[in-house]
């Protein structure tokens, strides 16, 4: 009788904190109101997938700042915190460049780290539309927090498997 092939391996180090900021990230209560996708791809590299729809529209029919705002926000923190396993890091500034409306479709935030490892982080982001034009950039510093990621629902989770 030949053993059992071995069902796939639970990721482990870097790849394992990438999962459970994932997972941190559908945890979070504000999600509920933002359909969106995080993948963390490696580190200080963050990718965020959604949809503009008229769910999100100001009153002249084009996706408000707000969503401009926490795209770019949340792909560049979590750029940042792929590089922090301990501590969940917190915006300490963001500033925005909106260059274009996005009206509906499918968009891409790109976030990536930029410099910093001890204390105060900087990264970016930008929006990418349907048509493949950038629609909006940012950059932000991140400062890390006296909040342990395990302490964290999402995060805690996927790391206990």
């Amino acid at each position: 009788m030949t053993p059992p092939e071995p069902g796939p391996r639970a990721p482990t180090g870097a790849a394992a904190h990438h999962r459970a900021l994932e997972s941190l990230y559908r945890a979070a209560p504000i999600n509920r109101f933002f359909a969106s996708e995080l993948e963390i791809s490696g580190e200080g590299q963050a990718r965020i997938s959604f949809t503009v729809d008229a769910s999100v529209h100001h009153a002249a029919g084009a996706a408000h700042g707000t969503t401009y705002f926490k795209m770019l926000d949340d792909a560049a923190f979590y750029a940042a915190n792929s590089l922090v396993s301990d501590r969940f890091l917190l915006t300490t500034a963001f500033n925005l460049i909106l260059t274009r409306p996005i009206v509906a479709g499918p968009v891409i935030a790109e976030g990536r780290w930029v410099s910093g490892r001890r204390r105060v982080f900087v990264a970016e982001a930008r929006l990418i539309d349907a048509e493949g034009e950038e629609a909006a950039r940012g950059t932000g510093t991140f400062m890390r927090s006296r909040i342990p990621l395990a302490s964290l629902p999402g995060y805690a989770d996927a790391m206990r498997g």
